[in-house]
């Protein structure tokens, strides 16, 4: 999984996307093979989720954070990919191996299988500014989001606009309801963050201007304007 806002940006006050859209097959591979060395270094049996900081430049990365637990990441990762998580990890602490733990989806393959997506999901945070009227309604290294929601689509464009749907029944979409940039809000964010990218991509503003502005990968500005 992926977050679209760049590093300083909680996990769960973030747009994430399954499976990770921006990375090379040579990036994935790094990260994916580091996990695996950081489990078994660590011992783990069951569920553990590693968090990447990535120089998008470079093949660079710090671990930010290593959860060997279930978490709000892993709820996510089993909602989006149908892998159940819990499942498996009680059952191997049960001792009992993952080549004879039953994928419960497919019910033929086992449980040693990775899963593999033909569709795109996003998790987008769902705020509740006006229940906390004296807290600051930037979004940065805490969480303030009271909830999220999940979709599922053929391709990003289509799960985010899904998403952004559910996730107020005010919001038509990814529309600029905002008529007026502000660029200080594309650079500080806050809950309104997307709605402001939306009425700079309408008002001219180039995908490079705004990567300069707000460090949201190219890939995902561009989707935006689509």
């Amino acid at each position: 999984m992926e977050n679209v806002a760049p590093l300083g940006i909680h996990t769960g006050e973030s747009i994430v996307v399954a499976p990770s859209q921006t990375l090379s097959n040579r990036e994935y591979y790094m990260l994916r093979n580091t996990a695996i060395k950081v489990i078994r270094h660590f011992g783990i049996v069951g569920e553990c989720n590693i968090q990447y900081a990535l120089n998008p430049n470079s093949e660079e990365f710090y671990i930010i954070e290593v959860n060997a637990r279930l978490s709000r990441s892993s709820a996510l990762a089993s909602k989006a990919t149908g892998y159940p998580l819990a499942y498996v990890a009680a059952k191997l602490a049960l001792g009992i191996s993952l080549p004879v733990i039953k994928n419960s989806v497919t019910g033929v393959t086992t449980a040693c299988f990775e899963p593999s997506l033909d569709y795109c999901v996003v998790k987008i945070p769902r705020w509740d500014m006006a229940k906390f009227n004296r807290v600051s309604t930037k979004i940065g290294s805490s969480m303030k989001s009271v909830g999220e929601v999940m979709s599922i689509g053929r391709n990003f464009e289509e799960a985010f606009q899904k998403a952004l749907r559910m996730v107020d029944e005010n919001v038509n979409g990814f529309d600029p309801n905002i008529k007026k940039v502000n660029e200080n809000e594309l650079r500080e964010p806050t809950d309104k963050r997307m709605f402001f990218l939306a009425a700079a991509l309408k008002q001219g503003y180039t995908v490079e201007k705004l990567y300069e502005l707000t460090k949201i990968d190219r890939w995902f500005l561009e989707k935006f304007k689509n």
